[in-house]
């Protein structure tokens, strides 16, 4: 039986992991075949004949010792994307862990791969080292889910977790997480939210059929989310953690939508998702079946290594049986495969608002009633006293089930009147 060749495209810290384990036999009847990085001088820890090294990636999918290439590259377009694309054109399967790349071309690469009978396997592109792609597409293939909740970026959580427990601002704690290596010095990526949309998008792809497009994730990062909103929480026994969600929605007499949002969330602590910690990722799948929670960690050398090989090993036993069919990418044919219909909404929930009141007589009147113009109802309001001789007090409403557009809509509305400070902060409850 002929060992399946290996050619990994990008040999950095997860890379380096990948053949290391490999060389090390983690995969049986596997062999590397070829290596491309951009220095080929760095010590990487190993050793395999300099033949096999090149600094152009695109010469793997050009290579006649390669059956299945190894992306980690990275990045959306670029020469990742020429990569893939050569490499199904050229009948080779693909590994890779760029969530990125899937989230914006996944369709198109889902298509070539279908059009010439290759694997294109990603488990390591959405929350590391947890088996979620293989738990929504194996696992629960038989279920109907109709709801997605997840942490799915470490750096948000680490953050959110340390201003929780330290009681630190955000600016101070995003330099702790830079500081120890858990954000980039640009950390746009993931505190804005975006990280997490593609990752959701590529799940919901699989377990509601919807073409993976991150753009169709309503999308809302950590920054707002201040010290006193962690103080607030505290007394609403809960935490704040950026939530990624997708759920299938159906309005009455009408055709079941998907909604996804990412966004920062009051989670109550009877909650599982709010013991998620640190750099930790966790996934709950809900279905008509079971309901699953998924935990471990999300990103860093091994966890994503491990998901990587995770999938070369699939493909080797996949190889090595003559099954003739490559699976489909998204679990199902890109044909079968359907586009966001708009801005359909998630359903009704509690909201958390918090906002900075003048201290006068006639102001909370005046916000009570804007959001019961708005059906808006109160449950519960929390409020403070002026601090250091300031003219506003923090208040804080936690509101009945509703709309996210009424909520809206209500804020437009408060942050027109006098008697509102800007800096005003919702979230869901869950």
């Amino acid at each position: 039986m002929n060992a399946l060749k290996i050619g990994i495209a990008g040999v950095g810290t997860v890379g380096a992991c990948v053949v290391t384990k490999l060389l090390d036999a983690a995969v049986t009847n596997t062999v590397i075949t070829r290596l491309s990085a951009r220095n080929l001088d760095k010590d990487r820890g190993f050793k395999v004949p300099d033949a096999q090294w090149t600094q152009n990636p695109l010469e793997l999918a050009e290579a006649d010792d390669v059956d299945v290439i190894v992306e980690l590259i990275g990045g959306a377009d670029g020469v990742a994307l020429d990569l893939v694309r050569a490499a199904l054109n050229n009948k080779k399967h693909v590994v890779t862990a760029n969530k990125a790349l899937l989230a914006k071309h996944g369709v198109e690469l889902a298509e070539l791969a279908e059009a010439h009978n290759c694997t294109l396997a990603y488990e390591a592109a959405v929350a590391g080292g947890i088996p979620v792609i293989k738990a929504l597409s194996d696992g629960l293939a038989a279920n109907n889910i109709f709801r997605i909740n997840g942490i799915l970026n470490g750096t948000c959580n680490f953050i959110l977790t340390e201003m929780e427990t330290k009681g630190a601002g955000y600016e101070e704690t995003l330099r702790v997480a830079q500081e120890l290596g858990y954000a980039e010095a640009d950390p746009t990526f993931d505190v804005e939210g975006i990280d997490a949309a593609q990752k959701l998008s590529l799940l919901s792809a699989i377990a509601f059929g919807q073409k993976p497009d991150e753009k169709d994730v309503l999308t809302r990062g950590i920054k707002d989310v201040s010290a006193m909103d962690f103080e607030f929480a505290k007394g609403f026994d809960a935490v704040i953690r950026l939530i990624a969600r997708a759920e299938k929605t159906q309005a009455q007499g009408a055709a079941s939508e998907i909604v996804q949002s990412v966004e920062p969330c009051l989670v109550r602590k009877s909650a599982a998702l709010s013991r998620i910690n640190g750099v930790t990722n966790a996934v709950q799948i809900e279905t008509d079946m079971v309901d699953v929670m998924l935990q471990g960690p999300g990103a860093g050398g091994e966890a994503t290594a491990s998901a990587v090989l995770a999938d070369i090993s699939d493909l080797s036993r996949f190889v090595s049986s003559g099954m003739q069919k490559s699976p489909y990418v998204f679990a199902q044919a890109v044909s079968e495969l359907y586009a966001a219909q708009g801005a359909a909404e998630l359903m009704p929930s509690q909201w958390y608002i918090r906002l900075n009141l003048k201290d006068a007589p006639g102001s909370m009147a005046k916000v009570t009633s804007i959001l019961a113009d708005h059906d808006v109802s109160i449950e519960e309001a929390v409020q403070r006293g002026p601090q250091n001789g300031e003219e506003h007090r923090p208040v804080v409403f936690i509101t009945h089930k509703c709309e996210k557009s009424a909520i809206k809509s209500a804020l437009e509305a408060l942050e027109a009147i006098d008697v509102i400070a800007k800096d005003v902060n919702y979230m869901p409850v869950i």
